[in-house]
């Protein structure tokens, strides 16, 4: 197939007949001969209908003609693969990106939508993801991607999220959990393209947001599930997405599937048969995959940034103390280390637990964040370091993940140094365990930690050369993979410190500027 002045694509065949009894305007060229018999050259005009019908008649590797007739909008140039996953967008009215955490699934489905609506195929496209990736993810990367566009987030109180839903705007971001507050008028509002990331939300075809998604998707609604694990804890998770996409490659039940692709060992164990794998790939299709390793022109390291709700008593506590700050500072001197003690207090309301002058422990609801953490996690397919500072959080996030079947070890300052090299030891050349929980100060230098890719800090340090240092336990030579560091925030002097890090700043000689701006 040869691709002529981005506008004819030239097919031989020897059955032209297929090709211009179903293409409007195809012919034939030419033709030679051929040992298998005549063979014809077909001219056929490169637009996307012509080309899903080439697909149709079995021409599989036909390109999508966005590939040479789109023009990439934005602040930056598409690496090759987010160009074939935006291709292979176009082509299927419904699939599966399945590409791994830190490809850029968000910025290939924003041009894939785009290139969409500048042909008429789609007028408005609702993004469905979790709260702590509206606004730092999906907002963030469709406003320096499809600039032109109308972005709005559908969060708030009911009447904020209709207003949002039924005006104008051409993409609009809302959670999963927001869809039952507005669900008539998202079925008003003619919305042609549901994206839904973090898919594996949907997993479990019982749950009230499977069966309101499922309510919402019309049989001529595009539809596109991005997960980069989509059977992460067992083939049944790969359920409740195949019935939402192909629901004619799965039994009709439940529980037929679990038989098709799970052996029962005990009473309540199961385990997945020998061809699970191949059995849920045939059902999640059709599909996209990339890994980090296969995208060659992806940065060694990125970052990636959650947003996390503080909670009602966090947002209580943090407010006052801000205000405590304010009446301090008003016509004083306010000097570095009053200023570092204070913000200390902001970080450790919003980490989750505050050391009082007494040195008790005011311990804080942080089921929000340890929810994202939890998230992001389920992303990671190799193993992950979350860097806590505060050694009573530790405790918390580490009896979280012991209670959700997230296998993981602690570092800290109570752990002998003995007991630290089997731990990081083991941490290296075993499967277990996946997680290590790590108060910074106690693994930050000298220390090798390869097999994990993810780095996610649950709060940011006050320290950049302690920042690198940890970054650097996984960024250093017998690292084969590329890297992802997370960045959790959820109050303003978070998201300040988190920037000066990564802009590699000095945060002892901002400590003021920072406090004031707090």
């Amino acid at each position: 197939m040869e691709v002529i002045e981005n506008k004819l694509l030239l097919i031989n065949t020897h059955n032209p007949a297929k090709i211009t009894s179903s293409i409007p305007k195809s012919r034939v060229v030419d033709e030679m001969d051929h040992p298998k018999g005549r063979m014809y050259q077909v001219a056929v005009n490169w637009g996307l209908d012509e080309t899903l019908v080439l697909k149709n008649l079995g021409f599989k590797k036909t390109p999508s003609p966005i590939e040479s007739r789109y023009k990439w909008s934005g602040m930056f140039t598409p690496f090759q693969h987010q160009k074939e996953t935006a291709s292979f967008l176009t082509m299927h009215k419904r699939c599966f990106v399945l590409n791994e955490a830190g490809t850029g699934k968000t910025a290939s489905a924003a041009w894939a939508a785009d290139y969409l609506m500048k042909l008429g195929k789609v007028k408005r496209v609702l993004i469905v993801c979790p709260l702590s990736i509206m606004s730092s993810a999906w907002q963030a990367d469709l406003f320096k991607t499809v600039m032109s566009r109308k972005v709005e987030v559908a969060y708030g109180n009911a009447k904020v999220r209709k207003a949002v839903v039924s005006g104008d705007a051409e993409f609009v971001i809302i959670n999963y959990d927001g869809i039952e507050i507005v669900q008539d008028e998202i079925l008003a509002a003619g919305f042609d393209l549901i994206i839904c990331d973090e898919a594996t939300n949907l997993k479990n075809t019982s749950t009230r947001r499977w069966k309101l998604l499922n309510k919402i998707v019309k049989p001529d609604t595009r539809l596109w599930l991005m997960t980069g694990t989509p059977a992460a804890q067992s083939p049944l998770d790969a359920y409740g997405l195949a019935k939402l996409v192909c629901p004619d490659k799965i039994p009709r039940t439940k529980g037929a599937w679990q038989d098709l692709t799970m052996q029962k060992l005990t009473q309540f164990k199961w385990i997945p048969k020998p061809k699970a794998k191949e059995i849920v790939h045939a059902a999640l299709q059709p599909a996209i995959r990339f890994t980090k390793a296969e995208c060659l022109d992806l940065p060694e390291v990125m970052y990636m940034t959650r947003d996390v709700s503080l909670t009602a008593q966090q947002s209580k506590y943090y407010e006052k103390l801000k205000n405590e700050m304010l009446f301090t500072a008003s016509g004083e001197e306010v000097t570095a280390i009053n200023a570092a003690t204070q913000l200390q207090k902001l970080l450790q309301i919003s980490g989750g637990a505050v050391y009082t002058d007494e040195s008790d422990v005011l311990e804080f609801d942080v089921s929000n964040r340890l929810r994202v953490l939890e998230e992001v996690l389920e992303q990671t397919e190799n193993k992950a370091l979350v860097f806590v500072p505060y050694r009573h959080t530790i405790t918390v996030v580490k009896d979280f993940l012991d209670k959700n079947g997230i296998r993981a070890e602690v570092i800290n300052g109570d752990v002998s140094l003995g007991n630290r090299t089997e731990i990081f030891q083991r941490f290296q050349t075993s499967p277990d365990p996946k997680v290590l929980v790590i108060q910074p100060q106690s693994a930050s230098h000298g220390v090798t930690l390869t097999a994990a890719d993810n780095i996610i800090f649950w709060s940011p340090v006050m320290s950049v050369e302690t920042y690198l240092q940890c970054i650097a336990r996984i960024d250093r030579v017998g690292q084969k993979n590329k890297m992802t560091v997370w960045h959790l925030q959820g109050s303003p002097i978070e998201r300040k410190i988190y920037k000066a890090l990564q802009d590699k700043k000095n945060l002892h000689e901002q400590l003021v500027a920072l406090y004031k701006e707090a």
